[in-house]
């Protein structure tokens, strides 16, 4: 709450309220240069908000030392990248078990709970493929499943189809939307696509480090809901 973030003269966020329920699905919409991957980043606990607060489950976030936050990460956030960020040397399997691993959980626990997503996201069968010989989807099909596959309760996706074709985008969204519900997780997704934003319950437009007011009467997303709370 009141997050505000500067880099020397320019201001990031300058004064930002947001609540996302658990379960909720969320679009950070907003041009380059808007605040919004900052908000993003302040959100994760990948930097530190210059004021205000951020919170998790009842914990304060931004006044954990980095440590701390690099457990948090590992264990209660989820993150979906751009370009999925998958290990290249790596296969699939242990790119998802990376996380269980470096929270100690033993190698061959932790392939085993891995592997377990791979039926749900459609990718049963390339378990032991590296990124090289894996299409963008499925790429970040195996970048959902490393998000979740410590159950989180939040995942952060920063502009998770950018990469991908339409097609492709469309079906990673409904992947990641409907994998983060069933798991009761929250999901944050930045972007500057509308058709990307109409898979999520609200849209959160930011504007020179302000969250905008939402327009009354106007629903922008062909139908589906959008909550402004």
């Amino acid at each position: 709450m009141g997050l505000r973030k500067s880099f020397g003269p320019t201001v990031a966020l300058a004064g930002v309220d947001l609540v996302i329920h658990r379960g909720e699905a969320v679009a950070i919409m907003g041009p380059s240069g808007s605040g919004k991957s900052t908000l993003l980043h302040c959100l994760a606990g990948i930097m530190k908000p210059d004021a205000g607060e951020v919170h998790l489950l009842g914990e304060r976030v931004d006044t954990l030392g980095e440590r701390r936050r690099s457990a948090l990460r590992r264990t209660r956030f989820g993150f979906v990248f751009q370009f999925g960020q998958l290990l290249p040397e790596l296969p699939a399997d242990e790119n998802v078990a990376l996380p269980l691993m470096l929270g100690d959980v033993p190698r061959a626990q932790a392939v085993r709970q891995a592997a377990s997503w791979f039926g749900p996201l459609g990718l049963a069968g390339m378990e032991r493929r590296r990124p090289g010989e894996l299409s963008g989807g499925q790429a970040q099909r195996v970048a959902i499943a490393r998000a979740l596959v410590t159950r989180p309760a939040v995942v952060f996706a920063d502009e998770p189809t950018g990469a991908l074709d339409q097609a492709t985008g469309h079906e990673t969204m409904r992947l990641l939307v409907e994998a983060t519900k069933h798991n009761d997780a929250s999901l944050v997704v930045v972007t500057h696509d509308p058709h990307v934003a109409r898979w999520c319950d609200r849209v959160v437009e930011v504007r020179d480090g302000h969250i905008l007011p939402p327009a009354p009467d106007v629903n922008p997303w062909q139908g589906r809901e959008v909550n402004a709370r």
